[in-house]
């Protein structure tokens, strides 16, 4: 089946430009389509929500000055809900006290926040590279090649997970 290249791998927008932002074209098509579409705030569609064998890619450069940052997997990106009933997985990073923790909310109400890691892998003002590697039963979350811990999904149904928000001191370089 041909495949033109504004749909190559799932993204949806008519601008080539885009395409070359994103690390991996079709995974992530931004809500807004502007000159500014990595421009922290950020929210965008999950092209056929999450399953199995799904990855996604968060590269950004931390603030000089950071405070914290999330990315947060959400469900209902349709639904203008703010924030969403379910959060399938939120990622924050806190420079002040050094933490990167995760935790879900399900049905309007916010799980525990699981326990902080050893090993903080953000440097102000310097680059990273987040992947969110989705399994069966979890996702991995690696940071600049290094894996740092599991979650086990709180949400049941994976396709459901069709939004990414990004928020905070960070600048997102490329997103796939």
């Amino acid at each position: 089946m041909a495949v033109s290249a504004t749909e190559k791998d799932g993204i949806n927008t008519d601008d080539d430009k885009l395409n070359h932002s994103f690390g991996n074209p079709g995974l992530i098509s931004p809500d807004r389509q502007d000159a500014r579409q990595l421009a922290v705030p950020f929210s965008g569609r999950i092209k056929g929500g999450m399953r199995p064998g799904k990855k996604i890619i968060v590269m950004g450069i931390v603030d000089p000055e950071p405070e914290s940052f999330d990315i947060s997997l959400t469900c209902g990106c349709g639904s203008g809900e703010k924030p969403p009933a379910d959060v399938a997985l939120e990622l924050r990073a806190r420079f002040e006290d050094r933490q990167f923790l995760r935790k879900a909310r399900v049905s309007g109400a916010w799980g525990e926040e699981e326990k902080p890691i050893p090993y903080f892998p953000f440097i102000e003002d310097q680059p990273f590279r987040i992947e969110i590697h989705c399994e069966h039963q979890r996702f991995r979350i690696f940071v600049d090649g290094h894996q740092l811990f599991d979650f086990y999904h709180r949400v049941a149904s994976l396709p459901a997970i069709d939004t990414i928000r990004i928020n905070g001191s960070l600048q997102i370089t490329k997103l796939g």
